[in-house]
């Protein structure tokens, strides 16, 4: 067996040797600081293992720790697991866990709670899509000691190790795990080790935590060591983005995320508020047409469509110069994006006309929208709006205007609770399904999307040279050969095929008041980084 990670455990031995002999916490560790932070997206669940929202990272990762940490050169730190080797097969994970690690209930943190995790995904109906992607290759986890778990796979999979940092390798205290009320939803009742505790949830208003004394095991490369500065934090949830800067400068709250472009310029003027941004990594916020039905099973239609639109007009008018062009359904900046594509598609208005006239879609009716066979050249998309992030709605109304203007398309738009839009996909009821995901290796969003039994996958898109690729991305253990892998799949699904219309790169934005320190983002999502570091400052 060859090592893969034996850092990070004198950071941690420092902290048991001070505690151990009586030392007293940091003052700021001690006083009684709180924080009102305004956040744009409610969650669906509280469970780490059903997280979906790349925008609630930042809720996950204060109640609960994964076992490894991702850094943003794509390694990975220890975190609950102090080191870890993978066998030379890649089929075998042995873990050494920390054994100075208790759950919110009084718990011990141990091998036989990460094999129970672990195995909560092998029941029935509990994250069936995760199951069959994240975890396809999972067989079993075996308890050798108290301290260390050995993980056996099916299969090499390079996704794995990502798996184990993602908020999904949340640990669950086995309990709460047991006798939770809702499982699947989470709350107060479901019991992780992180920073903090979580002590109320108010649906539509609020959530709060206070923080967990007991707190000294933080992922490599955290800014302390020891409890959490704050000793509670409020986040209120916010929607409207006007409504959350206006909290911030009236001071109602200390920080909010999700800083509409329209107000960026005046929060970075402002000498009492502080401004962070940055990109997101997985797949770039796009269109994925929906192949299954009339009108984009015609390829020219799909072409059309993404030609007819000015992106960079577009995102100019919505975000103001702030945003970032996506050309890819992976993410620019990301170790697997492909640059090639860059100029590859849209904003060729003559081209989209031709291209529906080939199609057969050479009539106009009264309201200028093109018409064949007596039929409007209808497209749909239908969103959930606890997905709905970034003026999405906003970027959403200019396309549809743009599309009409230049091609004659009648793109409707429905932003719809989350169980409408479910029995809308289901149903086949859209044309358009419009997504991003935050996962930090983009090979994990990929294979939820694109294959052809991918659980998220809404275009009817099935191609067997991409599933090639994919699955051999996913056995690989050489960066270089998953990278020219990937690239063949992005040139097929965007370029070849036009399965997808890239449209934007998503960002997260920080603001706060200026006494606000140790805001920043996740090294592997580029997403808000949880309150463990956050504290107030002169």
């Amino acid at each position: 067996m060859r090592v893969k990670r034996l850092k990070g455990i004198a950071p941690f031995v420092l902290v048991v040797s001070l505690t151990a002999c009586g030392s007293q916490q940091p003052a700021q560790q001690t006083q009684d600081t709180s924080l009102t932070w305004a956040i744009e997206t409610q969650p669906l669940t509280l469970n780490p293992q059903q997280w979906g929202q790349n925008k609630v990272r930042l809720l996950v990762f204060n109640q609960f720790d994964a076992l490894l940490s991702r850094q943003k050169d794509g390694t990975f730190q220890p975190w609950l697991a102090k080191s870890w080797k993978v066998s030379d097969d890649g089929l075998t994970y042995t873990l050494q866990l920390r054994d100075d690690v208790t759950f919110h209930d009084g718990t011990k943190f141990d091998a036989a709670a990460v094999k129970a995790n672990l195995e909560q995904f092998l029941v029935p109906g509990y994250n069936p899509g995760i199951a069959s992607i994240q975890l396809k290759s999972f067989a079993k986890a075996e308890v050798k000691s108290p301290t260390t778990v050995e993980i056996t796979l099916k299969e090499p999979d390079a996704l794995f190790l990502d798996f184990l940092a993602s908020p999904l390798a949340g640990q669950v205290s086995p309990k709460s795990l047991k006798a939770a009320k809702d499982l699947k939803s989470g709350g107060p009742d479901l019991v992780g080790t992180g920073p903090f505790i979580l002590e109320s949830y108010v649906r539509g208003q609020e959530i709060r935590y206070r923080r967990n004394l007991d707190y000294k095991w933080p992922p490599a490369g955290s800014g302390h060591q020891g409890p959490a500065y704050l000793s509670r934090i409020t986040y209120r949830f916010l929607p409207e983005a006007a409504v959350r800067v206006g909290a911030l400068t009236s001071g109602q709250v200390q920080v909010i995320e999700g800083v509409p472009a329209t107000d960026a310029a005046m929060i970075k003027q402002d000498p009492g508020l502080t401004y962070q941004t940055s990109l997101n990594s997985g797949t770039s916020f796009s269109y994925y047409f929906n192949t299954a039905h009339a009108p984009f099973d015609d390829q020219r239609v799909r072409e059309a469509f993404r030609e007819a639109v000015d992106v960079d007009a577009v995102l100019k008018a919505v975000y103001q110069g702030t945003a970032t062009r996506a050309w890819s359904v992976v993410t620019k900046g990301g170790p697997f994006y492909d640059a090639s594509l860059e100029g590859a598609f849209g904003g060729d208005t003559a081209k989209a006309n031709a291209l529906l006239d080939a199609a057969g879609w050479k009539q106009r009716d009264a309201q200028g929208y093109r018409i064949k066979d007596g039929r409007r050249l209808t497209v749909r998309s239908v969103a959930s709006a606890p997905f709905v992030r970034d003026r999405r709605d906003i970027l959403a109304q200019a396309i549809q205007a743009q599309v009409k203007q230049s091609a004659g398309i009648d793109f409707q738009v429905k932003i719809v609770d989350q169980g409408t839009a479910q029995k809308a996909y289901t149903e086949g009821e859209y044309e358009i399904f419009e997504n991003s995901r935050g996962d930090a290796d983009a090979g994990a969003a990929l294979n939820l999307i694109l294959p052809r039994k991918g659980p998220i996958n809404r275009t009817g898109f099935s191609d067997p040279d991409v599933e090639k690729w994919l699955a051999a991305a996913a056995a690989s253990a050489s960066l270089d050969e998953r990278r020219e892998l990937y690239a063949k799949v992005q040139r097929a699904v965007v370029k070849d095929k036009a399965i997808v219309f890239p449209v934007y790169v998503p960002a997260d934005q920080i603001a706060a008041q200026k006494s606000v320190q140790g805001l920043g983002f996740e090294a592997g999502s580029g997403t808000p980084r949880s309150a463990y570091d956050v504290r107030i400052g002169t």
